[in-house]
């Protein structure tokens, strides 16, 4: 029997979202079942001084997620990972811009996040100017690329640890080394990478990290910003002294609670599942681009440095949009590439970048899954894909 005869749909499409894992939905429901339930943690009373105290823990815990020496008073709680990316850019531009007046420019990836891009005009609007670096052709940065852009008025570099179409994982060390050689702040948009594969901010380098908790089967509407300590930040969010001042509004205990249960889970299994999801998206990979018609859209996938869990394809002479319709008929659920902005078929801004053509970028497809995934059912929608793309 078929997927789609049985009608129970195999979700392939975990770096848009991943279901809550059993440790972040205990987390919530031993929090809704406590006396903390519903306790604002920063009332001044009994509850409120305990509340205040788990969050600690919670904060603790996600700052370990980022790096042995990173320090809960580094982490900033946010709504998510789209606020913690503006934060981060605006308010790292701006605090670099006061530091030192004469920075008023920021270089940004051209292959980034629609919640870093959709925001350039806000820095524009603020004065800045901006740059967008250009991926090589396989989708990285390339660290001589952005040198040639960097200069003594750079105020922020901000380029993601992986893409979150394609699954390049990007030289960030290189990258901060080279911003900070010419005096900038580096920050980095780690939601697609968080705990898919090693990352430490202290041997990365960076001044700010960004993460989700959605993407590693947390609850939505809960991220963290990293900032370094003594790196200039200015707030978005004005109305309280939450988060020392950094971003206003109460916390939400009981998301941050699942988040750091959903974190402490992973983390010490990251290497482990890296190298298991790798032999099965490698096997994926192998299996598609047998056929003729079917591309990695990084171009030789195997000497890609990429995230485990993401394949990423072209088929030439069929679009996305029939591509996904024939496969959620199937049984299978995949997307075209950010599920942002999966509601336009105009072609992607990633794919474009990287040099690939308008015909090809509209038949791309993006596959992800985590360490929950069924081998079973990789294979079976390697043949149903294959079956749609029909013979060569």
């Amino acid at each position: 029997m078929t997927a789609g005869q049985n009608r129970i749909p195999v979700n392939l499409d975990y770096a848009a979202s991943t279901p809550m894992r059993a440790e972040a939905r205990l987390a919530q429901r031993e929090y809704d079942d406590s006396e903390l339930a519903g306790v604002n943690p920063n009332s001044l009373h009994s509850l409120g001084r305990k509340a205040a105290a788990r969050l600690e823990v919670a904060r603790r815990e996600i700052a370990r997620s980022f790096g042995a020496r990173v320090r809960p008073s580094e982490i900033v709680l946010t709504n998510g990972g789209t606020e913690a990316n503006q934060l981060a850019l605006l308010g790292l531009a701006e605090g670099a811009r006061q530091r030192d007046r004469k920075r008023n420019r920021v270089i940004v990836s051209a292959i980034e996040h629609d919640s870093i891009l959709d925001n350039l005009p806000l820095l524009r609007a603020a004065g800045f100017s901006v740059d967008l670096v250009q991926p090589c052709r396989m989708g990285y940065i390339e660290p001589a690329t952005l040198v040639e852009l960097l200069g003594d008025d750079v105020a922020l570099v901000s380029i993601m640890v992986a893409n979150n179409e394609t699954g390049v994982v990007q030289p960030i060390r290189e990258l901060a080394a080279a911003a900070h050689a010419a005096g900038a702040l580096f920050h980095t948009d780690a939601i697609q990478g968080y705990l898919h594969i090693p990352l430490d901010v202290t041997e990365l380098g960076v001044d700010a990290m960004t993460v989700a908790a959605h993407k590693i089967g947390g609850p939505v509407a809960s991220g963290a910003l990293y900032v370094k300590t003594r790196t200039p930040l200015r707030p978005r969010i004005f109305g309280g002294g939450q988060e020392a001042g950094r971003r206003a509004g109460t916390q939400d205990l009981r998301t941050q609670l699942a988040f750091a249960a959903a974190a402490r889970t992973l983390a010490p299994r990251v290497a482990q599942e890296r190298t298991t999801l790798q032999a099965l998206s490698d096997k994926l990979y192998a299996t598609l681009t047998a056929h003729p018609r079917i591309h990695a859209t990084m171009g030789d996938y195997a000497q890609a440095d990429r995230l485990p869990g993401m394949v990423s394809i072209y088929i030439d002479g069929m679009d996305s949009e029939e591509l996904i319709i024939k496969l959620d008929a199937a049984g299978f659920e995949v997307s075209a590439g950010s599920a942002c902005s999966s509601g336009s078929m105009d072609p992607s801004h990633v794919l474009s970048a990287m040099g690939i053509g308008r015909e090809q970028a509209l038949g791309a497809l993006r596959i992800s899954f985590d360490d929950r995934v069924n081998p079973d059912d990789l294979n079976n929608f390697a043949q149903t894909l294959l079956s749609i793309v029909g013979a060569a």
